[in-house]
């Protein structure tokens, strides 16, 4: 709706529970002087107002044992050039967005990651990252409402890997559903022999061991937040991505 409205050159696209940095609008723009340049995204950190509930949330999704190498989305890090991004904070020229018409609503939240893949492939065209290009983001608090969040994530990620593989195919993403099947299948041998037993005892000592020092921080009081959310977040996402793998079409409930 708003291509119909917007008379400048480059859209801007926040979320509602996002704030900008002071020179966001000058620092994004900057990147658009190079003409192969279609759009522009940057980190989306967590504010320090948010509450100990929120503030773990973000913690949780800026793990490397959570994103991996895509910590730069909540964290600022190295310019670089990418191929996917949300669109909590992400700059488009407007003449990119009506040539491919813009957001496919029928995949929310994955319209960005369609729009993404569309520049990137379809029309050959940079997306950019650049750190100081940075808005506060608002998280959505643990567990319930956080767990929502990913599941609808993960549901749509693993639905893209079989229909827009050129940029959803991507390894990290099947780490979680690995990770379920390797709790479960080794749960079941673990009955079965003594050692199959100490080797899942000793890999489930050393995940336990990896999350629980990655929680601590200076804040002692959301350890245990972090450390849960973690594991949970493990477990949504390797279930849902696998129901969206093999899922035939998304329904309108997995929608919203």
């Amino acid at each position: 709706m708003a291509l119909n409205y917007a008379k400048g050159d480059i859209l801007a696209f926040i979320d509602d529970d996002a704030y900008p940095v002071k020179d966001w609008l000058t620092n994004a723009v900057k990147n658009f002087e190079d003409p192969e340049v279609a759009a522009v995204g940057g980190p989306a950190v967590t504010p320090a107002s948010d509450n100990i509930r929120q503030k773990a949330s973000g913690r949780v999704y800026a793990s490397i044992l959570v994103s991996g190498s895509f910590s730069y989305r909540y964290l600022p890090k190295r310019r670089m050039e990418i191929d996917d991004y949300p669109s909590c904070n992400f700059f488009v020229r407007k003449s990119v967005m009506l040539q491919l018409g813009g957001f496919n609503t029928n995949f929310w939240p994955g319209e960005d990651t369609k729009l993404c893949l569309d520049i990137t492939k379809k029309l050959g065209k940079k997306i950019v990252y650049d750190p100081e290009v940075m808005v506060y983001h608002h998280r959505r608090p643990l567990f319930i409402h956080h767990l929502g969040q990913i599941a609808s994530y993960a549901l749509h990620r693993g639905y893209f890997v079989k229909r827009y593989p050129e940029t959803s195919l991507k390894p990290a993403y099947f780490v979680p559903t690995l990770f379920l099947f390797g709790i479960i299948i080794g749960a079941a041998f673990s009955l079965l022999s003594t050692p199959a037993r100490i080797v899942y005892s000793l890999g489930l000592t050393v995940y336990l061991s990896l999350v629980l020092i990655s929680s601590f921080s200076k804040q002692i009081l959301s350890v245990p937040y972090v450390f849960c959310g973690t594991i949970l977040t493990h477990f949504t996402y390797g279930f849902y991505f696998l129901k969206g793998l093999i899922s035939s079409r998304l329904r309108e409930e997995d929608l919203r």
